[in-house]
């Protein structure tokens, strides 16, 4: 083994510390649970990951890095990250961990602007990824090439001033920056962190946070520091079942681990529903809790219902820290005692060398006890953001104290937060930077420019901050349309880009938004008045909007209709016993995800393996999904009518299922028509238990036309269909014509009228590929490349395994995926493939509205030009030809849906003359 002759004593280095801890505790070892199997794990010896690691530098070598180069490494699995953070460390090159965005369409700023913050680094990534990655600059290397490398035998040796890692502040569109953090800061922030919480060897800690959070590189490197072992469990795994944090606790007896307050507040939900079997967590000496605001009456609360598990009642440890003094620096391990009374928790004493001071909007130092801007100094505070005079030049005062943006009180040397400066929000403990969202959703259509203003809000008692978003529209302020859909968008925007929704949107006319003598938008002059309720007629305004119609507030008074409100109270992050029995999911705004996470939720709660969704589309209120599982059908009646929303006075929509069968895809865009126009959709046959795929065409048109009339008798009629659905629509339009009806409106959306020839192309193989990419479970390219290695002597099976294993696990866990439901989806689309094989168009309709897009092959103008147009052979009068934004599968995506409702909003109007 290399070593650097730092067995004992002090360490100089952060590579000593990997090298002191696998030559003193070589039986201590990393534990990574990637999965909801928590007894599955894969396990290296501290010397085990300095072999790795030595693997990967000579990998690293070989592409030409010299010491101080930076790596970013963008790996998803905390397995991956590990060894390939310590190769840049042992070769003196600087790595900066990253995290896929959650809309990939964002993932090309993302890394242009990475590419300049840090000067062209080498990107790591997993071979997966690197083949879903947009065109870039940057130069990438997947984890498995370079660790086919020789093992390299000569490391990096370091200076403690040099820097050691960087971090990136939140920000996406170009406003990240990046934090320098030296040997030397690590390492003080390690001593004095381990001494206070007095970590020995004899410790087991547990990490569940993303390495892109400075709390996952404190919970790898103070047991590193301490030589005791350490567990390391992927995000989703927690987050998904956070009670799966106590079983982890108990199964490995966990000394130290950490949950900010949101967590602590799921987990008392949880353990108050009951169900739960009995863990025993004696072990836990410190939970540390930081991240956002500790709220006592949360915290109380679990410690008291977690005694009996045997949980010590001063386990509970809250903290402050933050990526510039390298994650946690401030500890109060004496709550609850010394917190009696307060809403939210004190934050204790400093660790041995940070300084704390309290001081007023001229840097002067205020006396104890008294309330303003926090500020620190010490040897584990960073010494500035890289290559940003101007954000240095903000961030310290002239005798070199960090504003650290919040403020706080400080009795007996004991730190207590009271607000937060700078304009950032805290939601379930994860920063967010306020700019960050406001630059995404001013680009958005209907916003006006620089009217957007991002911050937070708590309710008192709250368990986290809550985001609320203010904007001026466009369009007239009295325009109810035209902002119920921008509200609807925006709140999709939010739930896209920073993975949760808003608790408010709020539309205010521009003239009313208070701004500074600049032009600088007030927002905490927009919190003061909204929660002082000085906006409550606009608040009241949107609810009304959002709502579509009155809800008449009825408890849920059966013990299903208990369970489910709270269910959707947690989907939805409202206030228990704040959801009614009527309180129907679509009308609360729930997205095409939010019914895939409440699905997951009630199969949890009610012990199912498989929620039918048509059940969740066709009754989502409380009273009427309550009603079906206590009713304990073991089958139901194949219906292909599903009603997405029923509000409005204007022509029903009837929307035909694109080629996979499913109408997740119309589930927002539904949502925009709220009050409006009812909007149905027609879903395929085979989803649900013993139900058979159609037999032929003409019996699919047949068996959707009977659900319409028995929807709506008589015309005129409006009907649409998505790609695939486009064919079937200009179908039944011919049928009700048949009949002697009017069908006032056929929309077909980007496909031509002959699909035989791209049906024969779609074997099993194309199909489950294609699949797989309206899924979003694969890239383009992948999907260019993979049909051809699948079908290289893979069983039907193998390949479908392959597919779910390219597949990013985040989106997996967003569709509730697994191998036997993928499989039973191909399935069914390869039926309506099947029936596609033997489809041929003929006869004409009135005239069709023909929307088209980017097609999957050759330009747009081919596209229109030498297949979309065909449908003029098809139609008596002239068709109508609207080009719409995106591709062929983004066009009723997140980024597009505000457009493309507007412009099928009117195309409706226009044809069906209700404008």
């Amino acid at each position: 083994m290399i070593g650097l002759g730092h067995s004992g004593g002090e360490i100089p280095t952060v590579t000593d510390l990997l090298f002191r801890a696998a030559e003193t505790c070589p039986h201590a070892n990393v534990r990574h649970i990637a999965d909801d199997n928590l007894d599955h794990s894969v396990v290296r010896t501290y010397p085990a990951l300095v072999d790795e690691a030595l693997h990967l530098l000579g990998g690293l070598r070989t592409r030409g890095l010299r010491p101080g180069d930076t790596v970013a490494l963008l790996l998803e699995r905390l397995q991956d990250f590990v060894p390939a953070f310590w190769a840049c460390v042992l070769g003196g090159f600087v790595p900066c961990p990253l995290t896929p965005p959650t809309d990939s369409s964002e993932l090309p700023a993302r890394l242009d602007h990475l590419n300049g913050l840090l000067a062209g680094p080498l990107l790591v990534t997993t071979a997966d990824l690197q083949r879903t990655l947009p065109a870039t600059e940057l130069v990438t290397a997947s984890v498995a090439e370079l660790s086919a490398n020789a093992r390299e035998t000569t490391v990096h040796r370091a200076r403690p001033e040099e820097v050691a890692l960087l971090m990136l502040t939140s920000g996406s569109t170009g406003s990240a920056k990046a934090v320098r953090l030296t040997h030397h800061n690590l390492l003080a922030s390690l001593r004095g962190k381990t001494g206070r919480l007095e970590v020995t060897a004899r410790d087991v800690t547990l990490n569940w946070v993303p390495f892109d959070h400075i709390a996952a590189v404190e919970f790898h490197l103070m047991p590193l520091y301490a030589g005791a072992p350490q567990i390391q469990v992927e995000p989703q795994v927690i987050l998904g079942d956070p009670l799966r944090l106590l079983r982890l606790v108990d199964t490995h007896r966990v000394t130290m681990t950490f949950a900010p307050n949101f967590l602590l507040a799921q987990i008392v939900k949880a353990v108050a529903r009951g169900g739960h079997r009995p863990v025993e967590l004696s072990s836990l000496r410190h939970l540390i809790s930081g991240g956002e605001a500790v709220v006592c009456a949360t915290a109380r609360d679990f410690l008291d219902r977690l005694a009996r598990f045997g949980l010590a009642r001063n386990a509970l440890v809250p903290a402050f820290g933050m990526t510039e003094t390298c994650a946690g620096s401030v500890f109060s391990t004496q709550f609850p005692d010394v917190d009696a009374g307060l809403e939210f928790a004190s934050l204790g004493l400093p660790i041995a060398g940070l300084q704390m001071r309290i001081v007023d909007d001229n840097d002067v130092p205020l006396a104890d006890g008294e309330a303003g801007d926090l500020q620190v100094r010490g040897p584990m505070v960073f010494d500035g953001y890289l290559d940003n005079d101007e954000a240095n030049r903000a961030a310290f005062t002239t005798d070199s104290w960090f504003r650290t943006g919040d403020r706080g009180e400080i009795h007996d040397g004991r730190l207590s937060l009271v607000g937060r400066g700078k304009d950032s929000i805290i939601v379930n403990g994860v920063s967010y930077y306020s700019h960050d969202l406001e630059t995404v959703l001013e680009r958005m259509e209907g916003v006006e420019a620089s009217s957007v203003a991002a911050f937070p809000t708590r309710r008192r008692h709250g368990d986290t901050e809550q985001l609320v978003v203010v904007f001026s529209p466009r369009a007239p302020f009295r325009d109810d349309t035209a902002l119920r859909r921008l509200l609807s968008a925006i709140r999709d925007r939010v739930v896209l880009h920073w993975g949760f929704r808003p608790a408010l949107v709020l539309p205010l006319p521009s003239s009313t938004i208070p701004r500074t003598s600049l032009g600088k938008i007030q927002r905490s002059r927009l919190r003061q008045w909204l929660e002082a309720g000085d906006l409550a007629r606009h608040v009241d305004r949107v609810g009304a909007l959002l709502q579509g119609r009155p809800d008449d507030h009825r408890a849920p008074d059966t013990e299903t209709e208990v369970v489910l409100a709270d269910v959707y109270a947690e989907v939805f992050g409202l206030e228990p016993g704040a959801v009614s029995a009527t309180a129907n999911f679509l009308d609360l705004g729930g997205t095409s995800l939010e019914i895939l996470r409440l699905k997951r939720r009630v199969e949890q709660r009610f012990g199912m393996r498989d929620l039918p969704m048509s059940w969740l589309l066709r009754a989502p209120t409380v009273q009427d999904l309550a009603g079906h599982l206590d009713a304990h059908p073991t089958a139901q009646d194949y219906d292909p009518l599903v009603p997405l929303q029923r509000s409005g006075h204007k022509t029903p929509l009837f929307c035909v299922h694109p080629g996979v069968g499913e109408v997740l895809v119309f589930v927002n865009l539904a949502t925009c028509f709220a009050n409006e126009r009812p909007f149905y959709a027609l879903r395929a046959r085979g989803f649900g238990a013993g139900e058979s795929y159609f037999s032929s065409f003409a019996e699919m048109v047949d068996c959707y036309v009977r659900a319409i009339r028995a929807e709506q008798p008589t015309g005129p009629y409006a009907v649409a269909g998505y790609s695939y659905g486009g064919v079937v629509a200009f179908e039944i339009a011919k049928e009700l014509e048949a009949t002697g009806e009017r069908v006032a409106f056929l929309g077909i959306l980007n496909i031509p009228p002959r699909i035989r020839h791209r049906m024969h192309e779609l074997d099993f193989t194309e199909g489950a590929v294609n699949l797989a990419f309206f899924l979003s479970l694969v890239s383009r390219e992948q999907a260019a490349e993979l049909p051809r290695q699948l079908r290289d002597g893979l069983s039907r099976q193998e390949q479908l395994k392959h597919l779910l294993e390219l597949a990013p696990q985040r989106r997996l866990n967003e569709l509730d995926l697994d191998p036997d439901k993928f499989a039973a989806w191909v399935e069914v689309a390869q039926s309506l493939v099947r029936l596609g094989r033997t489809y041929e168009p003929s006869g004409t309709v009135r005239s069709a509205s023909v929307f088209y897009a980017e097609p999957l092959r050759g330009t747009k103008q081919e596209w229109l030009d030498t297949q979309i147009r065909e449908w003029d052979t098809f139609a008596r009068q002239p068709n109508r030809y609207i080009e719409v934004p995106g591709e062929h599968y983004t066009l009723m995506g997140t980024r597009h849906l505000a457009t493309f409702h507007d412009i099928l909003r009117k195309e409706l109007d226009l044809v069906l003359g209700e404008d």
